[in-house]
């Protein structure tokens, strides 16, 4: 199991919290037994219907449905490109505006996740989920509708807002269910679902263009999101469990601080206005008063709710991004985004500008990127679960997150040089099954790598995946707007020769990025946790 973070509770606070269920109570009377406090792993804190503990069968239904969803968030940021000449045409309006629908969506969506996650802290995953998919739903009903493009950009804004939900919440519902040495593999199979969506969407919109029009597109994506609202409803049972968040713990702990101190408060009230003429030996002291365990009992851990000032999304947030560890592997996963964000989207330019291609066929050369990418996302991700096993194992049975990025390795030599090959042959313009299988090496390989950033990212921020994935999502965002703004200029300055040349400059500082991590980061991390409890200690 990878490290993880523990809580110190005297039993009296473990009989308080933990009362769920039957294995609850039983070891609940084993710490009783002892006066000695004891250390709880919060991976796996003992809760009601552990998620932990259920059938593959029913895992496989979870993992299958959010897989769905993620597929939404990839599918709208491309599905509109094959449309963008007769959305313009339609509704009378320039290049311009037609790309900042596309800025801004790529933007929104990489920055929301953070709120969502916040949300799911008090609400749970299930209600985060059918909320962003029905906005989703809503959003992309109106633009299906719409008559202006100042309506379409408003509402491809809001299609961004409820396709990020599943970006963070995916990934976190994952930690709920499956333990840390079998995230790599299911992160992979997770992740391969969006990474269609740049292939599949060129195919499918300029399908839906050509035979039926740009608003069919829009249509399409509105029975997707009521497929997915179904199944969320019908088949999806909520996997967040409130004992394994750090949120919620640090907030019980305040709790019981003050509860205590009141008590203390209380008691010196009482001893005053009563007088007691007793020996001072049996007199007790507010201060002897603190010093005490106190029982809560469990209707009122049961009535515990958190608001929105227990959750406020931005201290999370900068305290995510304070950790060194944290913030290095942001900046390396949202190089490797936008790389393949702007992969794709200058593709697409090249292949009509210089290869006459249409719609159609541009979203079949481009599968070959998304075929790579799906295929690194699974072998990276099972690659990346039997590298921390062995590690594991050679190290005397204990292991630590930077051990995952060990498998990062293989694919970092044929990174930058599958890069190059893409450039040169576009430059030069060769035969396109040249460029499919440069296509497919980069995707497979870029992929390969982020993955096992992905499962880190979640290893690494124990009780906080949720947050953690959305403050990648938010630097994703960020890296991919700016990719999709320069791109185009540097593209026609440069070429495509110059413009991933250089993209290849910054694949080897992306890789040296992970590679600082991966021997400096749980130096970074274990110091990190200790500021961060003496923080809260001195509380």
């Amino acid at each position: 199991m990878a490290e993880s973070q523990r809580t110190t509770l005297s039993p009296t606070d473990v009989q308080s919290m933990e009362f769920q269920d039957t294995d609850t109570q039983t070891h609940v009377s084993s710490s009783k037994m002892s006066s000695e406090p004891i250390n709880l792993d919060i991976e796996h804190a003992i809760v009601g219907d552990d998620p932990r503990i259920w059938s593959n069968a029913k895992k496989n239904v979870v993992l299958f449905i959010i897989s769905g969803a993620s597929m939404i968030a990839g599918l709208c940021a491309n599905i509109q490109n094959p449309a963008n000449a007769q959305i313009e045409q339609q509704l009378h309006t320039s290049s311009g505006d037609i790309s900042l629908s596309l800025s801004l969506f790529i933007l929104t969506q990489g920055n929301f996740p953070v709120i969502w996650s916040a949300i799911s802290e008090i609400k749970g995953r299930k209600t985060v989920y059918l909320f962003s998919i029905a906005l989703f739903t809503l959003g992309s009903a109106i633009v299906a509708v719409s008559r202006t493009i100042g309506l379409v950009i408003g509402m491809r804004i809001l299609q961004a807002v409820g396709s990020s939900a599943v970006i963070a919440i995916g990934a976190a519902t994952l930690a709920d269910i499956y333990e840390p040495h079998q995230r790599g593999t299911m992160m992979g199979v997770f992740y391969s679902a969006p990474l269609l969506g740049p292939s599949l969407g060129p195919i499918i919109g300029g399908a839906l263009t050509q035979g039926l029009g740009w608003r069919a597109v829009f249509w399409f994506l509105v029975i997707w999101g009521g497929i997915i609202f179904s199944a969320f409803l019908f088949l999806f049972k909520d996997t967040f469990r409130k004992e394994r968040s750090v949120t919620y713990r640090n907030v019980l702990k305040r709790r019981l601080r003050e509860q205590q101190s009141l008590e203390a408060k209380d008691e010196s009230r009482k001893i005053s206005e009563k007088e007691l003429q007793v020996n001072v030996e049996n007199q007790t002291s507010s201060k002897d008063i603190e010093g005490q365990p106190t029982v809560i009992p469990p209707s009122v851990i049961r009535e515990i709710k958190l608001s929105i000032t227990d959750v406020n999304p931005f201290p999370p947030y900068l305290s995510i991004i304070s950790r060194k560890n944290n913030f290095a592997i942001f900046i390396a996963s949202g190089l490797i985004f936008a790389f393949s964000f702007s992969i794709a989207y200058t593709c697409a330019r090249t292949l009509s500008m210089y290869y006459n291609y249409d719609a159609l066929k541009t979203g079949l050369v481009l599968l070959a990127f998304g075929i790579g990418s799906v295929t690194g996302s699974i072998l990276g991700g099972r690659w990346s679960d039997r590298t921390l096993a062995r590690l594991k194992a050679a190290n005397g049975g204990i292991s630590f997150p930077e051990m995952r990025l060990e498998s990062t390795k293989v694919a970092m030599a044929w990174l930058p040089l599958s890069v190059i090959g893409y450039a040169w042959v576009c430059q030069e313009r060769v035969n396109v099954a040249a460029m499919c299988v440069m296509l497919f090496l980069a995707g497979f390989l870029s992929i390969w790598i982020y993955t096992s950033t992905l499962a880190y990212i979640v290893d690494a921020n124990t009780g906080r995946s949720s947050t953690a994935v959305a403050t990648n999502s938010s630097f994703r965002g960020l890296f991919a707007f700016v990719a999709a703004e320069i791109a185009v200029p540097l593209q026609d300055s440069i070429g495509d020769g110059g413009l991933y040349t250089l993209w290849a400059g910054l694949v080897i500082i992306t890789e040296c990025i992970i590679l600082l991590v991966l021997y400096k980061g749980r130096k970074w991390r274990e110091a990190s946790d200790e500021r961060e409890k003496q923080k809260l200690d001195g509380k």
